[in-house]
């Protein structure tokens, strides 16, 4: 067998390999969220057109999170063209989330997401913190997988 029909057949096997690989549709570059907050609310990302928003993933058990936690919220409260979303990606009793947010107040709204119910239009986190800025108009700007601080969201916001 020559080096060329090796070749041949192994871009064929590999091919094969990628076609027969489950397909995962990506995310889209203007997703949608409609999620119902634990303070009994809507949070609805189409009616913040016209602001950023940080749709910031976390958890009760993850240490980084709770630590950007305080500085999302006060990034928030002090800009008036910036809203926010936690999405407390966590299995745990909705109560027990309520009481851990009773300890670590933010200014901004709470979702649960649970694991085995993704969000339609987010991919899953690779890691926690996960954060997407999204643009005025709709569109995710960033991605963070890791903590963010004012910083790095002035840095995509602006002040």
């Amino acid at each position: 067998m020559t080096f060329s029909s090796l070749l041949l057949r192994s871009t064929a096997l590999s091919l094969m390999l990628v076609m027969s690989a489950p397909s995962h549709a990506a995310m889209p570059t203007t997703p949608t969220l409609h999620v119902a907050t634990l303070d009994g609310k809507t949070f609805d990302l189409a009616a913040q057109r016209g602001k950023w928003v940080i749709v910031n993933y976390w958890a009760t058990w993850c240490v980084p999170c709770i630590k950007e936690m305080p500085d999302i919220s006060r990034f928030v409260a002090a800009h008036r063209n910036v809203a926010a979303i936690g999405l407390a990606y966590d299995d745990s009793d909705p109560a027990d989330i309520k009481a851990f947010v009773a300890k670590h107040p933010v200014a901004y709204p709470i979702a649960q997401v649970v694991l085995d119910k993704p969000l339609k239009d987010f991919d899953e986190p690779k890691g926690l913190p996960t954060t997407y800025v999204i643009a005025p108009d709709g569109k995710v700007a960033k991605l963070f997988i890791g903590p963010v601080t004012a910083a790095l969201l002035s840095a995509v916001i602006g002040r």
